[in-house]
């Protein structure tokens, strides 16, 4: 594709990027696909995985106490739980408040390890990253944000994503529908949304101003972003996921750059449907 060739002007050292449509397919794919890089918060769809799999294998369920008083697993992956951002400190009763939280995914992961007596990054290893052959990803640390991995195997997530084999598809049709519908909050980067929708794990596009996606996403895109430079989409509408990761802090750059990108991403699915 050429609109991924885009990635050349970035101003970061190192970028990588891919297109894969819903049937699995890559439709495009540019830069050093077997680069590895730190993901930041793109680590979280990934561990929001491999806790819907605990789910649906009876090890957690997703309106048992979990994290904070009054808080579930469910309030945990949507950001719900009222805990601050970067530490284990209520800020807000749970399901008041969409209160964007690497402290609830660490919350969520010794939940998920307790229940399965399985350190979370072995549990997710085996759960997710064997199955599909994600042989260069790992997870050193907190479930939030400390995932390593390339595009190569990203565009394994991605094509998951949209034909799942190892979830159930009414578990994964659920994961991108609003959860707790009409609570504001930040979305890092980009300010206060009215409402800042979200899933289990997964942030929505809706109709939120500004966003790092395209201005022709469609409501329905979901994913995620990493202050690490990364992020990874599927536009359901479009038919396709898209995922491109970079070796420069999120900042002014990737605002003016994603945007573009999936944009023209967009209009050349479009173009060759």
């Amino acid at each position: 594709m050429q609109s991924l060739r885009m990635i050349e002007n970035w101003p970061v050292p190192t970028a990588a990027a891919a297109v894969v449509r819903a049937d699995g397919s890559v439709a495009g794919a540019y830069g050093p696909l077997e680069h590895r890089f730190p993901l930041a918060s793109v680590t979280k769809p990934l561990a929001a995985y491999a806790a819907l799999l605990a789910v649906e294998e009876g090890a957690v369920e997703l309106d048992e106490p979990a994290g904070p008083e009054g808080s579930t697993v469910r309030h945990l992956l949507a950001h719900t739980s009222g805990l601050a951002f970067d530490e284990p400190r209520p800020m807000a009763e749970p399901g008041t408040r969409r209160i964007y939280s690497n402290a609830g995914f660490e919350a969520l992961g010794d939940h998920i390890a307790k229940a399965t007596d399985i350190p979370f990054p072995q549990y997710l290893h085996e759960a997710v990253l064997v199955p599909l052959g994600m042989t260069a990803t790992e997870l050193p640390g907190s479930p939030a944000k400390d995932g390593v991995s390339t595009v190569a195997d990203l565009i394994r997530f991605a094509a998951e994503l949209q034909a799942p084999r190892l979830l159930a598809p009414q578990t994964l049709a659920a994961a991108p529908q609003v959860v707790f519908p009409g609570l504001s909050g930040v979305l890092p980067g980009y300010g206060h949304q009215k409402p800042n929708d979200w899933g289990l794990g997964f942030e929505i596009r809706d109709g939120k101003s500004p966003h790092w996606t395209g201005a022709s996403s469609s409501p329905r895109t979901f994913g995620h972003f990493g202050q690490s430079g990364t992020f990874l989409w599927v536009d359901p509408d479009a038919r396709a996921a898209c995922v491109a990761l970079a070796d420069r802090a999120f900042g002014p750059w990737a605002i003016e750059a994603w945007p573009p990108l999936t944009d023209a991403v967009l209009a050349e699915l479009a173009q060759t449907a």
